[in-house]
């Protein structure tokens, strides 16, 4: 299964323009969109660029997307998945966006019909579609701090999934390893344009420049 993974579209019309032309270049059977749609909104914005997606898509919303982005998202042709697990060709997509909370014990996501607490959603199958990166991992800002989640960190070292597919600090895009999870953040604009992902008996990533 490949992937073409971004994050941080921010509203741009360009960036947008960006992973297009990188659906055109590498036939993914799905697109991923990791938050930050849109720059404070609104929902219409985040439905104009995600209907210009020509294949299957997913997205959760970021930081900077205001809370009616969601609709927006859902109302687009793209699946928001954030709070969901959703399967697609056979693997398990679990979407968290927005910032989370330092502690993802109480967090619940819709699986099917059912509210099932994170944890019993993510094993080593999983990919988690996720805008922040975890804690210490492709997360370094300008300054040299970190802006990940430690909460997310933790789930990611406790379950192992195969994969984290995120954004939000824009300086760090790349590849780094928490334990057997690949983790990629596939910031767009600043200094590349997202990620290349196939998934088979092995995780093979290019970054996108």
């Amino acid at each position: 299964m490949r992937l073409v993974a971004v994050a941080d579209l921010h509203g741009s019309q360009h960036r947008v323009n960006l992973l297009l032309a990188q659906v055109a270049a590498h036939q993914p059977d799905l697109v991923v969109v990791c938050g930050d749609v849109t720059q404070n909104g609104p929902a219409q914005t985040a439905t104009l660029l995600l209907n210009q997606i020509p294949v299957r898509a997913v997205a959760v919303s970021g930081n900077m997307d205001t809370p009616d982005v969601g609709d927006g998202i859902a109302a687009s042709r793209v699946e928001n998945i954030d709070r969901r697990r959703v399967v697609i060709n056979g693997v398990s997509f679990v979407g968290l966006g927005d910032m989370l909370p330092s502690s993802l014990t109480t967090l619940s996501v819709a699986d099917g019909s059912r509210m099932r607490p994170v944890e019993e959603c993510v094993d080593r199958g999983t990919v988690l579609v996720t805008h922040v990166p975890p804690f210490k991992t492709k997360d370094r800002m300008s300054l040299g701090s970190h802006g990940g989640s430690k909460g997310l960190r933790r789930l990611v070292e406790e379950r192992e999934p195969l994969l984290v597919l995120c954004g939000h600090i824009h300086e760090d895009p790349g590849v780094a390893m928490v334990g057997r999870t690949t983790v990629v953040n596939c910031s767009l604009g600043r200094r590349g344009e997202g990620a290349v992902i196939d998934l088979g008996e092995t995780v093979s990533v290019t970054m996108l420049e």
